[in-house]
Formats: structure tokens, sequence, C-alpha cells
């Protein structure tokens, strides 16, 4: 069983800045890619930041330069740093990684509960 818990959601003013976090946990190989996606209301989901094992980072274009996506991969967490937030952030954030459980077979993807981001301007 693997689950990945969010923390780290709430409210905020447009300019002000939360940090988002995701730990991992259950029995596993190693984690692959970790990344960040929103849902806002009435819109589809987006991918809003990716991490590999490795570092190497990617971001949407609309919160380059404001959001930071990083990785403890010690603690199995992966963090989202969110900066000048501005009210169309507001979204349902949910952390994904891709978890390998067996040697024998590829990772899956994993899919946290969410956590509600509210941004006022």
């Amino acid at each position: 069983q693997v689950q990945l818990v969010e923390s780290g959601g709430g409210l905020v003013q447009a300019g002000g800045s939360l940090r988002l976090s995701c730990v991992a946990s259950g029995s596993f190989i190693r984690i692959n890619a970790m990344g960040w996606y929103r849902r806002a209301p009435g819109k589809q989901r987006e991918l809003v930041a990716t991490a590999t094992s490795g570092g190497s980072t990617n971001y949407v274009d609309s919160v380059k330069g404001r959001f930071t996506i990083s990785r403890d991969n010690a603690k199995n967490t992966v963090y989202l740093q969110m900066s000048s937030l501005k009210p169309e952030d507001t979204a349902v954030y949910y952390c994904n990684a891709n978890i390998k459980r067996l040697l024998v077979l590829p990772g899956s993807d994993y899919w946290g509960q969410g956590t509600q981001v509210n941004v006022s301007s």
C-alpha cells in the first residue's frame, strides 16, 4: 500500500506565499518522478510542476518564476513553494508520484487526496 499525504494549503491574499508538502509512505522500492497538479473550479486538471528523482524540474508557463518544486528524497517528500500568488492560482492541488513497488514491474502513478489553495484578491 502506498499513500501520498499533502499538507500546507489554505487561504492567502494575492501576492502572498504558501508551501505545500507531500509525503509518500508505504512499501516501495523507488520513487521516480513527483509532481503537483491542480484543478480550478470549472476547469480541467492541469500539470503545475514536476521533479525527477535526479532533480530535473518542469513547470507550466503560468507559474514559472513564482513556484518552485523541490524534493527531499531521504524523506520521500516533494514540496511546492508558491510565491506571488494570484487569484487564478485558486484550486485544489494534488500531489502525484510515479512509484516502483516491485523490481519486475514498472512504476505506477499514485495521487494524494488534494489540498485546497484559495487566493483572495
